[in-house]
């Protein structure tokens, strides 16, 4: 099925927009939340919380690349379930808790501020990737927007190790001085 199909199931509020979503990228999601979670029912949870993201963002959101969309949420609660994971493992997580449930009440006023430097951060890498070749460019997203491993990059892209391992110094080095070139913190 087409990702604009599926979409249309999602604004029809059919509940089969799930099951096609399931069907056509449950493996793709999958694999996000294994890189990061490593403990496959961590990785269920997060890609059953991708759907009901997607179900609750469709309406009035219409991705125009649904893969991708699907990708960055499940990344994103992977990283949040990661996150939450080794808070409690550092002692209950008892403070991140009671934050977390009074962030619901009281608004964070420098949310919005962030929220902007964190676009323009963003938009600065994107930039700098845009420039990159082509093989850097997949490689650094392979591995730190999918969380492949070295040997899985290497594999991906049939190239050593060694290979995946040098791009990626010399691409975190040249994003590093691009990123101070415009201004942007570090």
């Amino acid at each position: 099925m087409e990702d604009s199909q599926i979409i249309e199931l999602y604004w029809n509020r059919s509940e089969t927009a799930i099951s096609q979503t399931a069907k056509k990228y449950g493996n793709y999601c999958k694999s996000i939340a294994m890189n990061i979670l490593v403990n496959i029912e961590d990785a269920d949870e997060c890609v059953n919380d991708t759907y009901l993201h997607a179900w609750n963002a469709i309406p009035p959101n219409r991705p125009s690349f649904f893969r991708t969309w699907l990708g960055k949420i499940t990344r994103n609660l992977s990283l949040d379930r990661y996150k939450k994971n080794r808070a409690q493992k550092r002692g209950g997580g008892e403070i991140e808790l009671l934050f977390s449930e009074l962030e619901a009440c009281i608004p964070d006023i420098h949310n919005i501020e962030k929220e902007m430097e964190d676009l323009a951060v963003a938009q600065h890498i994107s930039d700098f990737l845009r420039n990159s070749s082509k093989e850097n460019r997949l490689i650094f997203l392979r591995r730190y927007f999918y969380g492949d491993s070295v040997l899985q990059i290497a594999g991906r892209f049939e190239i050593s190790e060694s290979k995946v391992k040098s791009s990626l110094f010399r691409t975190r080095n040249a994003l590093k001085k691009y990123l101070m070139k415009e201004g942007v913190p570090i």
